[in-house]
């Protein structure tokens, strides 16, 4: 994740009204950290990806330009008690979201 993250980043820091200023204060992440992440001269890391996906309101696969988790899953299910479809697809999304972002992160599950 490179010059690509980089720019995405950038134009998720645009469309969020945000300089690279208040990005920077917004993230803990340095103002000339951060200009060489969004020049491509650094390597943007995972926890500073995440950092800056909370303070411009996007997602980090929006900042990464990978896939998400939603584009890649693919269930089958039977509702019952009621359940609606899309409440149960919602929540497995967000339970598959939490294990992707654990794996990023080098946290392994537990069993």
């Amino acid at each position: 994740m490179t010059i690509k993250a980089g720019a995405l980043i950038d134009r998720a820091r645009v469309t969020a009204g945000l300089s690279q200023r208040a990005l920077a204060d917004a993230t803990g992440i340095s103002q000339p950290t951060l200009s060489r992440i969004i020049s491509g001269d650094r390597q943007v890391k995972m926890p500073e990806v995440v950092a800056i996906a909370w303070a411009t309101g996007h997602t980090v696969a929006q900042l990464t330009g990978l896939r998400t988790v939603a584009d890649r899953a693919q269930c089958a299910a039977r509702a019952t008690n009621h359940s609606g479809m899309d409440r149960m697809r919602e929540a497995l999304l967000n339970f598959l979201e939490l294990d992707d972002y654990l794996n990023d992160l080098a946290i392994p599950a537990t069993v």
